[in-house]
């Protein structure tokens, strides 16, 4: 989304971000697709191609920090979207750790980025993961249910972390866990924290880990704190700024930004990229099945069903990247949300994917109910992009509020 020379609109990609793009589609189709039903099947970290990734400087913290920095806003999306073109399952695998990065970079002191971002990705040959832990057993959409409490040893300058997360991607196998708890809970969200576990924390253990409908191949599980207890350092943003933060609250002035909240915010766009990616396979490949599945004589793709199937398929996901690509333009310029164009970004994205990848079964017919085709697969990955980081029924309520100015509920 880059300016045209003569100053006005252009929606071209510059040369950097177009040859970035193209290198990680390159990677997505010769490395990431060829893997993708066999970790599937496998349901486990795909830690070889992690480990491919790293080696070409793909996984790694410099790359992500690299997109993340770059001046458009486009890298994040741009990289997602080929990632997940390749694989929605080996594509979290690639860019989970980048959500724990993301909430230490969004309101860590420098000191813990420096110190801790890193060891959430390793290098060629000792890859290392990072884990964001915000979702509980009775807080996924509720954020100001949260039950895991941080209690401050001001004798030892420790915090002491108790409860239990779930639906952790790489939670429990992760080398730093970014956990969020309430420091205050009766101030509810307001009085909330993200908290750094660092590696080989004694009281840090992994409980269930989820056999799930998609995004197989990405590790998902509980992460259970008992007794953890973590340097005073290791709250996130500085153990000063939250005590005034927490005073001001308390004292009735503006609470500031929310743990969980800030993180999911800045995620949002490249959350919408991912659906993106999932949505793009099926129309493309659903576009080539079509040209070249003959019934009756002739292609099915003839047949104004099918052609105005995937042309709606098409505008589909068009409209939805546009969307994606403005919030993540937006969220760089430092522009707010204020009609909550992020969640605008990923409800759109995440709705396309699920119907467009249903849509795309339906042109295969009954080879795209099998797992022979890679469509079945991409249908069960899609459906997730309507629930996690903020339900679709979330993002609704998000924007509706923003539009209204009432406190919809």
């Amino acid at each position: 989304m880059d300016g045209a020379a003569d100053g006005g609109f252009s929606l071209e990609l510059g040369r950097d971000l177009a040859e970035m793009r193209d290198w990680v589609h390159e990677f997505a189709a010769a490395v990431i697709r060829p893997a993708a039903a066999e970790w599937d099947e496998r349901e486990q970290t795909p830690w070889p191609v992690l480990d491919q990734a790293a080696t070409i400087g793909l996984y790694s913290l410099d790359f992500y920090a690299q997109q993340y920095v770059e001046p458009s806003g486009l890298g994040i999306p741009v990289v997602f979207e080929e990632l997940f073109w390749g694989d929605a399952g080996i594509g979290l695998s690639l860019v989970g750790s980048s959500l724990a990065a993301v909430s230490v970079v969004a309101s860590g002191t420098p000191e813990q980025v420096a110190e801790w971002c890193p060891q959430m990705f390793g290098g060629p040959g000792d890859v290392k993961l990072g884990a964001f832990c915000s979702s509980e057993p009775d807080a996924g959409s509720d954020v100001g249910a949260i039950r895991t409490r941080a209690v401050y040893d001001r004798g030892r300058r420790e915090w002491e972390l108790n409860g239990v997360k779930t639906w952790a991607t790489n939670g429990g196998i992760a080398n730093v866990h970014v956990v969020v708890a309430a420091v205050d809970p009766s101030l509810g969200t307001r009085g909330q924290a993200s908290f750094i576990v660092p590696p080989g924390t004694a009281g840090l253990s992994m409980g269930q880990k989820f056999r799930k409908h998609g995004i197989r191949a990405s590790h998902t599980a509980e992460v259970i704190l008992d007794g953890v207890r973590v340097p005073e350092r290791c709250v996130v943003g500085g153990r000063d700024r939250l005590e005034e933060r927490l005073a001001r609250v308390r004292e009735g002035g503006r609470a500031g930004d929310q743990a969980a909240m800030k993180t999911f915010e800045a995620s949002r766009p490249g959350v919408a990229a991912m659906a993106v990616g999932v949505a793009r396979a099926a129309a493309e490949y659903a576009a080539e099945y079509a040209r070249t599945r003959v019934q009756f004589g002739r292609p099915i793709g003839q047949n104004q069903a099918v052609a105005f199937m995937l042309a709606d398929m098409n505008a589909a996901v068009d409209a939805a990247r546009l969307l994606a690509w403005r919030a993540a333009w937006m969220a760089r310029q430092g522009r707010p949300f204020a009609r909550a164009e992020g969640s605008m970004s990923k409800l759109v994205a995440g709705e396309t994917a699920v119907r467009v990848t249903e849509q795309a079964i339906q042109i295969l017919g009954g080879n795209g109910y099998t797992r022979d085709y890679p469509v079945e697969r991409w249908h069960r990955d899609a459906k997730i992009f309507a629930i996690f980081e903020g339900t679709s029924e979330i993002q609704r309520l998000i924007i509706g509020r923003a539009v209204t100015g009432l406190d919809v509920r």
